[in-house]
Parts: structure tokens; C-alpha cells; sequence
């Protein structure tokens, strides 16, 4: 690369105390029609130098980029211009806006990966793009792939049932919870800017798109009934163009199912917020509640009681939930990182083993038994060429799953390594490659996730950005 179009990498120009929007500011960029000055080369803000960025050709528009270049994954209803790239040994996926989007983004993310919700990494902000002949180009935010996690829109590749619908919007519905807890204003929440993992049945979701965030150090009622609202509203229009196409089930009622995130939500948030009281004779409750907190994948690290003016009743208010309490405790006891309903079953099965071979044994060394003994042949049974099915994790939990139905079938005890090949004969090798299909999509998935249309790319603003990945 000559010296006229190398990059500039620049620190984070943002402080991670700052509440809501970064300032704007004046910026040149290529929908301007004119721009005050033409720079020679990229400016690239990012958390780390990743030199192999330079190598991608950011002087030419992003939908004109060579095939060589791009990953073949889905791309959603969006504002933008989206492509996914190849970085090294992974993918980017990188979305054409304007600077100060762009770096607001950027700057959202970052603080969101902090404070540990799950949403996309992001990579770099790459401003300075100019084509051969100094034409000014529009910036760019970079994204890392999310392995193992599809859009709602794959998910939909065939017919889903009304009960696997349900299961998606109770996840977007806790992460809207979890991002409400630490003061986020989502602002386009939708099933468009989430990404989903399956997680031992259910589903994981990500937030994908910070471009309308704020972050507050509370949310108002008001606030958060909105985000709701906007949920309500955009989950709804996504399942009527869904029933259109045909992909979910025809007693569906869109409007109806959308309004499901809002009795999900408010129950949820309920349970984590609104004070309980109750009579001193039942302190036995303070526990039950925490105990339905960590059953929903929060902890409580500190809670408030406080005795009424007759000292009959005592309240009780969690004052600091965080998610992941399963998913904790099966990383410090096991270094296995995994979703938090994976993580429920996986120590479920691994609390089990310890009652079965040796009660009395330390917690951790049990553990360390039950990895080497189930975790790490499941995962070493399963050939290479599938490997790419699942995660080792999801794998594990439906080999477990396997083997107790066969159990009960059959009814008999099943050893481990009957089960798995049971598992991979009649389950695994008939399962969708959720890794393949976003990457080798058939023309039937094409179809149905191509969205590259006048429509789509200036619609109004209701439309939705999603510029998500698929599994590994």
C-alpha cells in the first residue's frame, strides 16, 4: 500500500463516563455532494490496531466491493449499506453511515461491552475514505461477527411454530430488561436489530444496533414504555411480512404475538424491581425471591429490607441484579463459557453426577471430574465435518437431552457413548449447518434474506438495520 492512502490509527477520542449521545460535530462525508477537503488517507479509530484492516479496499464504495472480499451472509432491512467482510480468520461486518453516527455507535458499544450486555464487539470507525481519483467516500463502523448467532430472519428459512416465536420474543424482551437495568434507551428495538443464539432450547439474543441508544444513568417509566412501544410496533410489522412470505404458521396473529413482549417484559420486570412485603414470620420469602431471580438468570448483590411503622411487615427490593448467574458459576467452576440456559443444564447434569459418584466430594474437583469424564468426550465423539452444527456447548446439552429421552424410551440406563452416537447418527447429521448456511446460502435462502432492493434502502424510517452474522 503506497504511502498516499495509508491509515492513521487514532485512540478512542471518547470518555466512558459520558452520559447519552457524544457532541456533534461538522463532518465531510460523501452524501454531502460536497465536502470541505479531500483527505489522502484513512483515519481509523479502533481499541486495537488490526493491521489486516488496511488490506481491505476502502477506496472503493462498499457496494461495489470485489466478491474475493465478502463473506456471503444474510443481510437485513437497513438504512445502510451493509457488506461482511474477511478478516484474517474471521468476519467483519461493516455498515456505511455518517461520522458522527458512526462513532456514536462505536462509542455506545464500547460502553455496552463494559458493562457486560450482550451485543455485537466493535472493531474500528474508518473515516478519510476517498476513491483512487480523491472522491470522498461515506465512513464506515466495523463490527466483529458473532459466532454461532443468526438473525431472526434465518431463523425463519423454514416453517417456525408458534411456540419457537414465542421463545425468540421472551428473549429480545430480556435483553430489552437487562439494558433498561443499566439505563439504556434502546430506541429501534425490533427483532431486526437482535441477534439470537440457541441456548439449550431457548434463545439468546444480542443487541445488534446501538445507532438510536442513549445511555442514562436511569431510565424514566416513560422512556421505557416507549422503547416497549417501538417493540411492539416494529415486532409486529417483521411477523406480517413474515406470514406474507409465508414462514410462520398461519393462526399466527402478528399484532397479538408482538404484544407478547410486552406482558414478558413487565413480568420480568417486576420480579426484579417492585418491592415485596410480608410478615415478619416469613423471612423464608427473601430467599424464595432470590432464588426466583437466580431461576431467571440473575443474582442479587444487594437487597434492602426495611420494617414498617408497626413492625408488623418487612419490604424487600433488589437493589443490584446482574444476568448470569448459571453462566458464572459454570465458568468458575469449569472455565466453560456458555449461555446462561446452557449453563443451567450443563450444572444440572453436572450437580447430578457429583450425587451419583461421590457426595461428599469438593464442588470444584468434582467438576473437574465431570468435564473430563462427559463435557470433553462428547465434545472429541462428534467428527469434524460436523463440528460446524453447534457450539460445543448447545452439543453437549443435546446429547444430554438425547440420552434421557432414550432412557426413558427404552427404559433403561443409557451409557454416555451409546447416547452420543444415537445422537449423531439420528439427530446431528440431519440438522441444518447453521455454520454453511450463511456462508454457502441456497438460492431459496437468498431469496428470502435478500433485501438489496430501492425499498429497503430508502425506506423510511421505520426500516431497520441488521447487519448480523450466523453461527461460526
Amino acid at each position: 500500500m503506497t504511502e498516499e492512502y495509508s491509515a492513521q490509527w487514532h485512540d478512542e477520542p471518547t470518555d466512558y463516563a459520558q452520559i447519552g449521545k457524544l457532541p456533534r460535530f461538522v463532518a465531510a462525508s460523501a452524501d454531502d455532494g460536497k465536502a470541505a477537503s479531500v483527505s489522502s488517507s484513512l483515519n481509523i479509530t479502533a481499541a486495537a490496531a488490526d493491521p489486516e484492516l488496511l488490506d481491505l479496499p476502502w477506496h472503493i464504495a462498499l457496494e461495489d466491493w470485489p466478491a474475493e472480499n465478502l463473506a456471503a451472509l444474510p443481510r437485513g432491512i437497513s438504512r445502510h449499506i451493509v457488506r461482511f467482510a474477511h478478516l484474517g480468520g474471521s468476519v467483519i461486518a461493516i455498515k456505511e453511515t455518517s461520522e458522527h453516527v458512526a462513532r456514536h455507535e462505536y462509542h455506545m458499544l464500547r460502553k455496552l461491552a463494559r458493562l457486560d450486555v450482550p451485543c455485537v464487539e466493535p472493531v474500528a470507525v474508518i473515516t478519510g475514505r476517498t476513491t483512487l481519483d480523491g472522491r470522498p467516500l461515506n465512513p464506515v463502523l466495523v463490527t466483529r461477527h458473532l459466532k454461532f448467532s443468526m438473525p431472526y430472519r434465518a431463523l425463519f428459512s423454514q416453517m417456525l411454530r408458534k411456540d419457537t416465536l414465542t421463545r425468540l420474543i421472551d428473549a429480545q424482551a430480556l435483553l430489552l430488561v437487562r439494558l433498561h437495568l443499566i439505563g439504556f434507551y434502546w430506541g429501534d428495538v425490533s427483532l431486526s436489530n437482535t441477534l439470537f443464539r440457541r441456548d439449550a432450547g431457548a434463545f439468546a439474543a444480542y443487541l445488534v444496533d446501538a445507532e438510536t441508544g442513549e445511555l442514562y444513568p436511569d431510565l424514566s417509566t416513560g422512556q421505557r414504555e416507549y422503547d416497549l412501544e417501538i417493540a411492539r410496533v416494529n415486532i409486529a410489522g417483521e411477523l406480517m411480512d413474515l406470514l406474507d412470505g409465508g414462514l410462520i404458521e398461519e393462526k399466527v396473529d402478528p399484532v397479538a404475538t408482538s404484544e407478547l413482549i410486552m406482558d414478558s417484559y413487565r413480568r420480568l420486570w417486576a420480579e426484579l424491581t417492585e418491592k415485596e412485603s410480608f410478615e415478619l414470620g416469613e423471612r423464608w420469602r427473601v430467599s424464595a425471591r432470590i432464588r426466583r431471580l437466580n431461576e431467571l438468570g440473575f443474582d442479587v448483590e444487594e437487597y434492602a429490607i426495611k420494617t414498617t411503622q408497626n413492625g408488623s411487615t418487612i419490604q424487600l427490593q433488589p437493589k443490584v441484579v446482574d444476568a448470569g448467574h448459571h453462566q458464572r458459576r459454570l465458568l468458575r467452576l469449569t472455565g466453560i463459557d456458555a449461555q446462561e440456559n446452557q449453563a443451567r443444564r450443563l450444572l444440572n447434569d453436572m450437580d447430578s453426577f457429583r450425587a451419583d459418584n461421590n457426595p461428599n466430594m469438593d464442588e470444584e474437583y468434582s467438576a473437574h471430574l465431570w468435564v473430563s469424564q462427559i463435557f470433553e468426550p462428547i465434545v472429541r465423539s462428534i467428527p469434524r465435518d460436523l463440528s460446524g452444527k453447534l457450539e460445543p456447548a448447545e452439543v453437549v446439552h443435546e446429547v444430554l437431552e438425547h440420552r434421557w429421552y432414550m432412557s426413558e424410551k427404552q427404559e433403561r440406563h443409557i451409557p454416555l457413548a451409546e447416547a452420543v452416537q444415537s445422537y449423531i447418527d439420528s439427530i446431528l447429521r440431519h440438522r441444518r449447518d447453521e455454520a454453511a448456511i450463511m456462508l454457502n446460502p441456497d438460492t431459496g435462502m437468498l431469496k428470502i434474506l435478500e433485501v438489496e432492493t430501492e425499498e429497503s434502502r430508502y425506506g423510511d424510517d421505520e426500516s431497520i438495520d441488521e447487519y448480523p452474522d450466523s453461527d461460526d
